[in-house]
């Protein structure tokens, strides 16, 4: 089980990342002021989009490097990732944050980092070759 500790470990651990937080007051990670995964509560609108009565634990939002990414997390059959229609057309899911693995998590987190950093940032912090 993720916590915001555990997001918080994970975004701070990349290079060039602040914490700030949103307009609401909501936690956010940004690179170079670019959100690469923040806090997310769901509204009354999302709720209802998803047949909800409320929200069932926290709820990150996190960019991905484009649209077939993030439909490829949200078929998966782990359950973890979730879009609502406010999402339509943007790159980025929403995750059951309480449900997700660590390991995975952190994965998420780098991927978002990679998706949102600017290119001269991506130039001093290049990915490992794996």
């Amino acid at each position: 089980m993720a916590t915001w500790d555990d997001v918080r470990r994970h975004a701070l651990a990349l290079p060039e990342v602040e914490e700030l937080p949103t307009y609401g007051g909501a936690s956010s990670w940004k690179v170079r002021k670019k959100l690469f995964v923040w806090e997310r509560p769901l509204r009354q609108g999302d709720l209802a989009d998803l047949g909800w009565s409320e929200q069932p634990g926290p709820v990150l939002g996190a960019r991905v490097p484009d649209l077939g990414a993030k439909e490829a997390l949200v078929a998966e059959e782990s359950g973890f990732y979730f879009t609502t229609p406010h999402f339509d057309g943007h790159a980025s899911v929403l995750v059951h944050l309480d449900a997700v693995p660590d390991d995975e998590l952190g994965e998420l987190v780098t991927e978002a980092w990679y998706a949102a950093a600017p290119a001269m940032v991506l130039r001093r912090h290049p990915r490992d070759p794996a």
